[in-house]
């Protein structure tokens, strides 16, 4: 079934209402690296009851709709679609527990063209369901890799952010364990591409990569690492997927700061490759 631009575009996706306990705030924390020195008290308050608190990059596992792109009648290849951008707007951190609505929607498509894919701009809301509050703002890029030529609109693309061209001013280095996607899908992402070693083949890779937005989130552990693990500093977070990361893998991210304005990106180091791009960070002043 080919793609049918119209009907992608304003594609139903399902509002969701979800509850989410301590239990789970703790379970993104651990899937995303916190924790590894149970000596550090800065992290243990991400994995920990006594004194819980949020992660700023933890909206993004909130209000999924969840895997919606392997439905019949979106008529992509969904075995070969990738994650190009993140973005996480924070109005207010939601608190460790508590209920929340996700509304998802499909707001552009840019065709690349035949053979060439097509890039699918989606944004996620997050209100507390008992006031209305809006939480989080999630900007989205979506690549399907095997679509493409279905008369959807050639442009434009929005402007990528420039990193410094001095040298970073800190770089950190955090590790990923073996089973990092394994527990990391738990939050809510089932993509099997990470998890079942055939659909990893059928989408030309090795093996079950790591998800993007777990690559995301060891970038936003590094960030605020970087800040004294103050996380209420963080008001937005933007960056590019360039390179799948394969769990196990040891993630640095070199951190420029402007004032308010940091960029970065995040490497890893073993292979060369920077694996997530363009990286912006705006901070409460």
């Amino acid at each position: 079934m080919a793609v049918d631009y119209q009907h992608l575009l304003h594609y139903p996706i399902p509002e969701v209402r979800q509850k989410y306990t301590r239990k789970d705030t703790m379970l993104y924390a651990l899937g995303i690296g916190l924790g590894a020195d149970p000596m550090d008290e800065q992290q243990l308050r991400y994995v920990y009851e006594d004194g819980l608190q949020v992660l700023p990059t933890y909206p993004v596992v909130l209000g999924h709709p969840g895997f919606w792109w392997k439905k019949p009648d979106t008529g992509v290849d969904w075995v070969r679609i990738v994650h190009g951008e993140q973005g996480l707007i924070i109005h207010k951190l939601p608190p460790p527990e508590g209920e929340l609505i996700g509304r998802t929607r499909v707001t552009g498509i840019v065709d690349k063209g035949a053979g060439k894919g097509i890039l699918v701009y989606s944004e996620r809301t997050l209100t507390d369901a008992a006031t209305g509050e809006l939480l989080a703002t999630l900007p989205n890029t979506t690549f399907c890799r095997g679509d493409g030529g279905i008369g959807a609109p050639t442009g434009p693309t929005p402007p990528v952010h420039e990193l410094p061209t001095r040298a970073p001013d800190v770089s950190i280095t955090l590790d990923t364990l073996p089973q990092a996607a394994l527990i990391y899908r738990l939050s809510g992402d089932d993509n099997p591409l990470h998890a079942d070693p055939k659909v990893a083949r059928a989408a030309k890779f090795d093996r079950p990569i790591l998800h993007g937005l777990c690559t995301f989130g060891v970038a936003g552990h590094a960030l605020v690492k970087a800040l004294d693990y103050n996380a209420s500093r963080i008001a937005s977070m933007h960056a590019r997927f360039t390179a799948p990361v394969y769990p196990g893998e040891s993630l640095t991210t070199d951190i420029w700061r402007d004032g308010t304005l940091w960029s970065f990106r995040t490497r890893v180091a073993a292979r060369d490759l920077v694996v997530l791009g363009n990286g912006r960070l705006q901070l409460h002043s």
